[in-house]
Parts: structure tokens; C-alpha cells; sequence
């Protein structure tokens, strides 16, 4: 924080709040005391952020209209999550599941579901047309740096983020990029629309140039790393370009990303961290260690170091009554909070995808073997979703009782991105740019020079330049061995929770049979990697938001809607597919069927 900055902080008491983690206090009040647009699509909402004043010309005024967007964006926590997961294929709902949720699962929403509503979305999008329009963003201080030039990258970022999401669950949405003041101005029907493909390109074009702006950084606030608020924009710029179709500005903008989100000269490896099974009394399938899952959303997940898994999340407030409040802990675990009843579970598809996985082994003695099948508490295969789903059994006052702990949501906040995302989009990007095998790699052993030197590009020998734009050094970025050396911290994804996978002989490289015709051969194989990594984004990413729209994404760009489809279906179980086909009151073939429709006035939806 700059000089200037910090004495417009101790001025306000603003500073002071901050270092001492109060202000997250801030979050609930604001939406208060902010009062920004509630319902950007009603014209009795209220006013938006200091609307009454030409410029956001102070640090006052800079900071409350910033952490006034973060407060909106606690209030889309609990819907990212449920939008992105309940339409997929890796969750279930059971006798304790709300009328709202059930109905997103079985993709029967009208506009009195609690989860179908735009206007938070449009409230985030119009306090950032606000800051953006009136922000002095010229004011510079004594070293004649533009002292809130974090803050306008940070609402730049926050208005795309928006956006695209409102693009992906509508298809079709209302696009204003000026201030609307609802005191005397509603959601006109004669603004254009805007789908997919137009909001990546317009918001590719409008973050053209801030890539390297810093996130601001308030310190601790409510407990929390500041900056862990605030979206990357080189990671924003890759989903923007994954999305428009754009494979290789897609995988450089994840790579730029991981090489400079520590500055020049560090690292920003995949980790060597998984979950696995450990050698107890001379039979390694007793007892597993949690150390992916631990590390990833333990007590810790949320700090913001060199080799912190989490890049952004939405904080959550502690008290159950604010509007700030995040109600996934109590829809996914089961304790005595909620009379132990959990509301979402894990579907059949998923226990199925784990179990199918081979858990390869390195011995203490060095032997190569795999874990046997059928293994109780679900940790055949993969340990990933044993890891962060447990149940245990309890004594209540009512007897017996089954408790549920979904580690992903013991701490309450949400996860919104993931530096394991930005590996496996990445991969996603380069396998679609024509390079599988160095998608295939990030998977199997994990990326470094010498990987690429060695196994990707004597593949590509045409692409050699373009393939050395992406640089790994092998002294920072160091794979796991057999000599177990200490400073290992480069692993393959898949690694997470298959065990040593670059050992694995049932996880090779898919090449095209001999017999194919050279002409099909890339595309083949292309096709058969995008298969492990959409398998890979499940197991990694189950439960987080992330499955429907992975689904969509490859479905449109194979022009196949049975891909995602015959994934819904398969919900709980392939041997269960017509009874969810039936129970799913629309047809899935049919993709204009994926989004949802907001017919208030005929605003919103395809």
C-alpha cells in the first residue's frame, strides 16, 4: 500500500479496521449502507454505490465501493456453486433436499426458484459500470503510480467474471456497460444481447492491457488474505479464450499466469501433494493419508503464499442470518447443526468414476503394484473423493446417528478458482491447440523442461518456437523420483489421488490404433485426451461449481449434446439412465435446453 493510501486509510480508521481483521465486518454493512442496485431488473431498486457523486475521488470512497462488490459477491456464493454442480452428473439429491434444489437437479426451474434469478449477477455488473465510470483513476502518488489502478483492474475483472457467468447459465443476456441509476432508469428491452461467444471477445478486448496490475491488498480481512478476493486476469483472460474457442492464446494466458503470479525468477508448480495409501503393519491397504485434501481445504487453505492451491474465493460471513452467509456447509455435511442431515450427496456417477480408476503403488522396496478392488469406505480407485467425504457414526440424544464431513466446505467460504484449474485448462487449451501429448503430460508426470524437451516436442517438431514460449525450469519445477528428494514439488494431476501415476502402465498415452489414416490420428487423440481430462476435472473438482459447465463446454465445441447429456443421465448410474432421462422434465438433446429462463418481463434467457 502506498504511502498516500495508507495515510487516507489512517485518516478514515479504515486501516486500522483492516489490520486487525474486522473487515469482513464491512461486508454485511455496506450492502446496507452501499446500498447497490438489489434488482437491476425491478425499477424500484435501490441506488447504487455513491451514485450522488461524479468521481470516487478519495480512499474512502475507493475502498467501500470495492469491498461493497466483494459483499455482492458473497451473495452469488451459495448459486456459482449449486448452478454449476446440481445440473451435472457427480451430485444427487436425497428426502432432505429442498423443493429449489430438487428442481435444479431435474432441470425444472421457472422464476420462483431461489437460484434463477439474474439481478445479483447485475447488481455486481452496475456497481462496477459505476466504479469504473467515475473511479479517479488518474491520481497518482509521489512515485507518480496511479494509486487506484489495482482497483479498477480488480472491477474490470469482477464485471467479465459476471458476465460470463450470466452468459453461460442464460445463453443470451441484456449487455450494459454504463452506470444505470434505478431510480429513474429499469433494464430496457432495446438493450442489445449478448451470448457466449460475444462476451469472451468483448471482455477479452476490454482487459486488454491490466494483466500485469497487481490485485489490491487490503491485509486480513475477517481472517482472510485480502487478495484472495480478487480474480486473476490472465487466468480470466484463459477462461475467456477456452470459451471463445481461442486454444493457444487460452494455454498462454494460463501460463503467464503460473510464471508470474510470484514475481520473476519463482515457481508456481502443480505440487506433489495427494491423498495415498501408507504401508501399516505390512499391508498397505489399511490406512490412507489425506494430504491433498488436508492441504487443499484444511485449517490453511485459505492463505495466500508462493504455493497456495487457493487463487480466489468468495468469503463467507459467520453468522447464519446475514445475507453474506454460506449455506453449502449445511447442504453437503451432517452434524448436529443441521439435526445431521445433508441435503446433497454424492451421486452414483461419481463413486463410479473413482472406483474405475488403478491406484499404482511404489513400495518401500520399490515394487510396482496396484490396489486391489472392492474396498470398503469407498477408496477403491481414486482417494480423492474419500478424502474429502467422510462419514462417521455418533451417539445423539436420538441414538444413532451418521455424521457427514464434506471437507471442501468444513471452512464455509467458496473455493471460486484453484491452481489445479489452472493446470487442468491449460491442458484443456493445449490439447485443443493441436498438443495433446503435453496435455496428456501435465496429467500423467507433470510439466518441466525437461518434459517437454524429452516427451512433447520431438511430437511437434513444426511448433518448436511456439512450444518455447512456454518455459519450466527444471531446477524450480522438480518432479517427483524414486529418491524421494525433499524439495519434489511437481507431480501429475492425476497423482492427486491415483497414486504414481507416471509408474501407472493402465494410464498411457491414448495413440491412435495403426490402422487409422494419418488424417484422423490427431484428432483421435485429441479427443481421447479431452476424455481423461474431463474425468480428471471431476475427480479433482467434484462438489465445487465446476461440472455442468465443463460438460457444456466440451458438448459445444464437439457439436455433440449426448456428451453432456448421457452424462446427466448416467446420474446415478448407467443401469439407472432411463429413470433419470424420465425424471428430468426436459430433453437434454436439445441444448437450448441447458439454460435456464428468466421471463420476468422477457428479460433474460434464450
Amino acid at each position: 500500500m502506498d504511502t498516500n493510501t495508507n495515510r487516507y486509510f489512517r485518516q478514515s480508521g479504515l486501516f486500522r479496521l483492516m489490520n486487525y481483521g474486522l473487515g469482513l465486518m464491512l461486508l454485511s454493512c455496506l450492502a446496507l449502507s452501499l446500498s447497490s442496485c438489489s434488482d437491476f431488473l425491478d425499477q424500484d431498486s435501490d441506488r447504487v454505490i455513491f451514485s450522488d457523486k461524479d468521481h470516487l475521488e478519495n480512499a474512502d470512497d475507493t475502498l467501500y465501493s470495492v469491498i461493497g462488490v466483494v459483499s455482492k459477491m458473497q451473495q452469488l456464493a451459495d448459486r456459482t456453486v449449486l448452478l454449476g454442480e446440481m445440473r451435472g452428473d457427480l451430485v444427487d439429491v436425497n428426502t432432505n433436499t429442498s423443493a429449489d434444489i430438487r428442481n435444479l437437479a431435474l432441470f425444472n426451474i421457472n422464476d420462483s426458484n431461489a437460484y434463477n434469478s439474474p439481478a445479483e449477477y447485475y447488481a455486481v455488473i452496475n456497481n462496477c459500470n459505476y466504479f469504473i465510470a467515475h473511479a479517479d483513476t488518474a491520481m497518482r502518488n509521489s512515485r507518480n503510480e496511479r494509486i487506484f489502478l489495482k482497483e479498477y483492474a480488480a472491477m474490470k475483472s469482477f464485471r467479465a467474471w459476471a458476465y460470463l457467468q450470466l452468459a453461460l447459465n442464460y445463453g443470451s443476456v441484456p449487455f450494459v456497460t454504463d452506470y444505470i441509476d434505478n431510480r429513474t432508469e429499469s433494464l430496457r428491452q432495446d438493450y442489445p444481447r449478448k451470448g457466449i461467444q460475444e462476451i469472451c471477445d468483448y471482455f477479452l478486448d476490454d482487459l486488454k492491457g491490466l494483466e500485469q496490475v497487481e490485485s489490491p491488498n487490503y491485509g486480513s480481512v475477517g481472517g482472510y488474505d485480502s487478495r484472495l478476493f480478487f480474480i486473476p486476469i490472465y487466468f480470466l483472460e484463459g477462461e475467456l479464450n477456452l470459451w471463445g474457442g481461442h486454444y493457444r492464446d487460452a494455454a498462454l494466458c494460463y501460463y503467464k499466469y503460473i510464471s508470474t503470479r510470484n514475481g520473476s525468477n519463482s515457481e508456481y508448480p502443480i505440487s506433489d501433494n495427494s491423498d495415498k495409501w501408507m504401508e501399516v503393519s505390512g499391508s498397505m491397504w489399511v490406512s490412507s493419508y489425506h494430504q491433498w485434501s488436508s492441504t487443499c481445504f484444511g485449517a490453511t487453505a485459505y492463505n495466500y503464499s508462493a504455493t497456495g492451491e487457493t487463487m480466489t474465493m468468495i468469503p463467507s460471513e459467520t453468522n447464519a442470518a446475514s445475507a453474506g452467509y454460506c449455506h453449502l456447509q449445511s447442504l453437503y455435511n451432517a452434524d448436529y447443526t443441521n439435526n445431521y442431515k445433508a441435503s446433497i450427496i454424492p451421486s452414483q456417477a461419481i463413486y463410479d468414476l473413482s472406483a474405475a480408476q488403478d491406484y499404482c503403488q511404489l513400495t518401500s522396496s520399490g515394487n510396482v503394484v496396484y490396489a486391489p478392488k472392492g474396498l470398503d469406505d469407498n477408496r477403491t480407485g481414486d482417494l480423492r473423493l474419500s478424502g474429502v467425504y467422510q462419514k462417521h457414526v455418533v451417539f445423539s440424544d436420538q441414538g444413532r446417528e451418521s455424521v457427514i464431513l464434506m471437507s471442501k466446505y468444513q471452512l464455509g467460504s467458496v473455493y471460486l478458482y484453484r491452481r489445479t484449474m489452472v493446470y487442468l485448462h491449460m491442458a484443456e487449451a493445449l490439447n485443443r491447440a493441436g498438443f495433446p501429448r503435453f496435455a496428456f503430460q501435465i496429467l500423467k508426470t507433470g510439466i518441466n523442461n525437461d518434459v517437454l524437451r524429452d516427451s512433447i516436442m520431438p511430437y511437434y517438431p513444426n511448433d518448436k518456437a511456439w512450444l518455447e514460449r512456454f518455459d519450466f525450469p527444471s531446477s524450480r519445477y522438480i518432479l517427483r523420483t524414486t529418491m524421494q528428494r525433499a524439495n519434489e514439488n511437481t507431480i501429475g494431476i492425476h497423482s492427486h489421488g491415483s497414486g504414481w501415476t507416471e509408474l501407472n502402465n493402465h494410464y498411457l498415452y491414448p495413440a491412435a490404433p495403426a490402422t487409422m489414416a494419418a488424417a484422423d490420428t490427431l484428432n483421435y487423440e485429441i479427443e481421447k485426451v479431452e476424455d481423461l481430462i474431463i474425468d480428471e476435472d471431476a475427480l479433482e473438482f467434484a462438489f465445487e461449481g465446476q461440472r455442468f459447465y465443463d460438460l457444456m463446454r466440451v458438448a459445444l465445441r464437439r457439436n455433440d449434446p449426448s456428451y453432456l447429456a448421457n452424462r446427466v443421465y448416467n446420474r446415478r448410474g448407467a443401469d439407472k439412465a432411463a429413470e433419470m432421462r424420465a425424471l428430468i422434465s426436459v430433453d437434454l438433446m436439445q441444448p437450448a435446453n441447458w439454460y435456464l429462463h428468466y421471463s420476468h418481463n422477457g428479460k433474460i434467457g434464450l
